[in-house]
This record gives structure tokens, C-alpha cells and sequence, in this order.
């Protein structure tokens, strides 16, 4: 079994098992799995720079309760989805949470959650070392609108379609 079929499976127990899961008793009562996209190779990016912030800046992102989150601005970063130039900011957290990648796309409100999703990266020397779109997840408040979770800023809204990773909660 590939790194990202077993992340997924262990994903699904987690919600299914976990008390520390998003899923209410009664959704976890029907819980099949959660929907992916299947793998897209295309969809993931190495050894991506960033462009620094031109002065450090905090903004208040937005939550799904109605208040704002602080965070820092680090830069932007650049890459082609086919042939569609694209650029995401990149934020790291105020409470020392770490990098903070949302992001929205074509499929939002369709195949993927209205919000956004996020996507884990590790930062080394101003770099991200991988961008891989297929390890995209939804915040928890997707699941459970007991979750507070930031919304994707208008800023780090893609035109292109993103097809790969978490699919919309059923």
C-alpha cells in the first residue's frame, strides 16, 4: 500500500474511532470513509520558494464562528496548474501553532467544502519542501459546526480547479 492510500485509511479510523474525532456519535453511526479525489500526480509541487512578505504583517483571517484569528504573513509562493499561473500565501500562526496553508479552488461549494480546504507543508530555509494537493483536507468545522476554523482569505482563492485530495463531507 502507497504513503497516501494508508494516510487515508489511517484518517478514516481516526474519525470513526478517535474521541478527539470531528464526527458526532451520530455521524460516526453511518461512517463509511471519508471521499477523495483519486491520486493526481500533477498536483504536486517540490522545492517551492517563497517570496517574502515585503514588512512583517499580522492579519486577522476570518473564523467559521464570526470572529477573526491573528496571523503572520510570510510570502507568497508560485506554481502552474496546467498551464495556469498561481500563487498562495503562505501564513505561519501567531501561537506558535505552525504554517498555515488554506486554500479555495473551482471545486469549492461543488465536489469540496464551501470554505476551503488546508494543506500541510514543511517550511526549510524560506522553501517549502512539498506542496502535494492530494493530502488537501477540510477543517473540522466542515464535519461539525461546533469547530472554530479559519476561512480561507479572498487572497489564496485559486481559478483553477484543484482535483485532488479531500472531497466535500456527504
Amino acid at each position: 500500500m502507497d504513503k497516501l492510500t494508508q494516510f487515508r485509511k489511517d484518517k478514516d479510523v481516526l474519525f470513526n474511532n478517535d474521541p478527539q474525532s470531528p464526527l458526532t456519535r451520530e455521524q460516526k453511526q453511518n461512517f463509511k470513509g471519508l471521499n477523495y479525489f483519486s491520486p493526481n500526480s500533477n498536483l504536486i509541487f517540490h522545492r517551492l520558494k517563497i517570496e517574502p512578505a515585503a514588512a512583517e504583517q499580522i492579519v486577522q483571517v476570518n473564523t467559521s464562528a464570526g470572529d477573526t484569528q491573528p496571523f503572520k504573513k510570510l510570502g507568497k509562493i508560485h506554481f502552474e496548474v496546467g498551464d495556469t499561473p498561481c500563487e498562495l500565501t503562505v501564513y505561519d500562526s501567531t501561537d506558535a501553532a505552525g504554517i498555515f496553508l488554506p486554500f479555495k479552488d473551482r471545486t469549492n461549494g461543488g465536489d469540496t467544502y464551501h470554505d476551503g480546504r488546508y494543506v500541510e507543508v514543511e517550511v526549510e530555509n524560506g522553501t517549502i519542501k512539498e506542496l502535494d494537493f492530494n493530502y488537501a483536507y477540510n477543517p473540522y468545522c466542515a464535519y461539525n459546526g461546533n469547530f472554530r476554523c479559519p476561512i480561507t482569505p479572498e487572497e489564496n482563492n485559486l481559478t483553477v480547479e484543484i482535483q485532488a485530495g479531500e472531497k466535500r463531507f456527504r
